[in-house]
């Protein structure tokens, strides 16, 4: 049974631009774009950062758009000499970039007199047959072409773009969750939590230990498409925290 007869829908965020790898700027978009599409009910499926080089963001953009149904981008549709990703999704399909009468209305409109400078007309090429993202902060717009939506690396801007597109995406069956607290470390679970996920393969059971004040706990938290399902194997994660909590007693006696 394939993604879409499950009522799965997926995605990759490619996020593009050498200051991200050099660390000169945090990147604050990821976790941004894993918690809206988590709620959209799309399951986000990989993450990539690349340089702002035509031939790393072509192949990334190419390969991703092949094995998701959607691809989101950030970075690299500014007005300076470095941003190449307009340029880069026109290659990638094959198609040709020029100045858009629609986004050349919509800056034209934005600035004063005079102030439409060539390098802000740069933020107006846009591929052919690219459908615009308004962009309700600073105008220059996203686009969207095939499966890929090219989206603004500023936070703010990036943000926008997402609500703007938003009803346009496809959602797939929500991920539910359940938590289950274990006051021990993760290792005296370990092995009952790998026996309970093999027999419960529908069932994403994520482990995650802590530390509070010195004592070591485990967050055990059990994902699943049917509510029906999180019940039944969260009930059996609890019997094997008490059983090794049992466990643990017994060796203190």
């Amino acid at each position: 049974m394939d993604d879409a007869s499950q009522g799965i829908v997926t995605a990759a965020f490619l996020v593009i631009g050498d200051e991200i790898l050099s660390g000169r700027t945090k990147d604050k978009n990821i976790g941004y774009v894993a918690d809206f599409l988590a709620m959209a009910g799309i399951d986000l499926m990989e993450v990539r950062v690349v340089p702002d080089i035509e031939a790393r963001i072509v192949e990334a953009v190419n390969t991703l758009r092949g094995q998701y149904d959607y691809v989101f981008t950030s970075g690299g549709i500014g007005p300076t000499h470095d941003d190449i990703t307009a340029d880069s999704i026109a290659k990638a399909f094959g198609v040709s970039i020029d100045h858009d009468p629609r986004a050349m209305a919509i800056l034209s409109a934005h600035y004063p007199p005079g102030e439409f400078t060539p390098a802000r007309q740069r933020m107006a090429r846009i591929p052919a047959g690219a459908d615009l993202i308004e962009n309700k902060v600073s105008k220059a717009p996203g686009f969207r072409i095939g499966n890929v939506h090219v989206m603004a690396g500023v936070p703010s801007i990036m943000q926008a773009m997402l609500d703007a597109i938003a009803p346009t995406l496809r959602s797939g069956r929500k991920i539910i969750s359940q938590t289950v607290d274990a006051d021990l470390p993760e290792s005296r679970i370990a092995d009952a939590l790998r026996t309970i996920q093999g027999e419960n393969p529908d069932v994403i059971i994520g482990s995650y230990p802590r530390m509070t004040d010195g004592r070591f706990s485990t967050q055990v938290v059990l994902r699943s498409r049917d509510a029906a399902r999180l019940g039944p194997v969260a009930e059996a994660v609890e019997a094997a925290v008490a059983a090794a909590r049992a466990i643990e007693a017994a060796k203190k006696a």
